[in-house]
């Protein structure tokens, strides 16, 4: 006895693959806590610049918070080598990303 077919055509199954594989695409961003991809590049340009800009803050937020969680999971003898500070620099360069992304 055949297998009773789930979609009427294969068009409708192709849908439904892509449907799956967004879903787990999607459900993979969020596990690892990181914010929705851009919108789709058919928006007016003001509006999706903007959405764009409003992505690379939440994504140096990201950067910048998990590596302050990393510094301060480290040793106190650490946090006082060459390392804390070359990465307390990168954590005050991104801070300084961010002002300049929150003036736009």
């Amino acid at each position: 006895m055949p297998t009773p077919r789930k979609h009427s055509d294969r068009g409708q199954r192709q849908r439904a693959y892509r449907q799956r594989q967004q879903a787990v695409r999607t459900a993979e961003i969020r596990s690892k806590g990181l914010p929705a991809h851009a919108p789709i590049p058919a928006m007016p340009s003001t509006a999706r610049w903007t959405a764009l800009t409003h992505l690379a803050q939440e994504l140096l937020r990201t950067a910048r918070m998990e590596m302050e969680t990393y510094r301060d999971d480290r040793s106190d003898t650490w946090q006082e080598s060459h390392k804390a500070a070359d990465l307390q620099e990168n954590i005050d360069r991104i801070d300084e990303a961010l002002g300049c992304l929150a003036e736009t």
